[in-house]
């Protein structure tokens, strides 16, 4: 098969388009021929080497890609549930192997979207960051039912997918802020905020609104400014740093006496601690996906366009989710 690999850390021009072996699935591993696999942050920042001393996370040569939606190919020995041409997605596992026509899954990372007519396009680019969400909103914020929610960076890949769950939770009401460049892409979305609001413009923009959760995938100023957009009791839940700026601290004196909570929400770390939080979470999100609640922008290039890809993240001129098609 013809797969995108990274064989050293760099820039665009390391992703080589390269001949491998079709993979084959071990116990427990389901085989998916990939239609779709959606192209994320996490992807640029493994690839430029901002994570190559952690421990578990992938090292050249290496075929990137976390997020993929097909069908099913094969079943490795012990899984059940699953039948060959299955539409399914597949959740985030070790960072690698989205980028080709054929990806392994763990049986247990492995969503069924069969009836449910939505689109693969759409699938590979929303349904394991919705259920993602829905593992950070339950899990990690707590979130209640007549709760507020604002949501940095609202357009973002991970972003995107709040509003649609937080609806499904019963929030009581769904705020956005992007920058001032995007308001006009946020003027268009579909997604179910009942406002976004420019970053740049905070907090006069909300005149004087609180909010019980705040959702911040951003980083940098933004994450300091969120301390004093939070109602009593209030709960920052950080999911990114796209900011880039990761020398960025929090006063502790603040959050002691603004009875506040900051709390960390990494996928990569909760879902296989907390398994039990996938199923509630593929519910909700192929929910959110069917009834048109996380209809984010879409742009399909085809697998060979992967550089392409990576530098339209770099410099921010995506415009919604960029899906790559082997």
């Amino acid at each position: 098969m013809e797969a995108i690999q990274v064989n050293r850390f760099g820039g665009p021009d390391v992703l080589v388009l390269t001949e491998l072996p079709d993979p084959v699935p071990g116990p427990g591993q389901i085989a998916i021929d990939v239609t779709h696999a959606a192209v994320g942050l996490v992807d640029v920042y493994l690839r430029q080497g901002l994570y190559k001393d952690r421990e578990g996370l992938p090292q050249p040569p290496y075929v990137p890609g976390l997020e993929v939606a097909g069908t099913v190919r094969a079943l490795g020995d012990g899984v059940t549930g699953f039948a060959v041409g299955e539409k399914v997605v597949a959740l985030p596992g070790d960072a690698t192997g989205g980028y080709a026509p054929v990806y392994i899954a763990h049986g247990a990372d492995v969503v069924s979207i069969e009836g449910y007519g939505i689109d693969p396009a759409l699938a590979a680019a929303v349904i394991p960051n919705a259920i993602m969400a829905h593992a950070a909103l339950t899990g990690a914020a707590r979130f209640s039912a007549g709760e507020s929610i604002l949501v940095h960076g609202a357009l973002g890949a991970f972003a995107a997918t709040f509003p649609g769950i937080a609806r499904q939770l019963g929030a009581s009401r769904v705020v956005g802020t992007v920058r001032g460049a995007r308001m006009g892409m946020a003027g268009a979305t579909k997604l179910p905020y009942d406002t976004v609001v420019s970053s740049e413009q905070l907090p006069d923009a909300l005149a004087g609104e609180k909010f019980d959760v705040i959702v911040d995938p951003v980083g940098g100023a933004v994450r300091t400014q969120s301390l004093d957009l939070l109602a009593p009791s209030g709960r920052l839940l950080l999911v990114g740093n796209a900011s880039g700026d990761w020398e960025h601290r929090i006063d502790g004196n603040r959050l002691w006496y603004g009875n506040l909570t900051v709390t960390g929400f990494n996928a990569g770390g909760y879902l296989p601690v907390h398994p039990e939080a996938i199923r509630p979470g593929a519910e909700a999100a192929l929910k959110a996906a069917a009834d048109g609640l996380a209809d984010t922008e879409i742009e399909t290039l085809p697998l060979a366009d992967a550089a392409t890809a990576h530098e339209r993240l770099e410099n921010h001129s995506a415009g919604g989710r960029i899906v790559l098609t082997p």
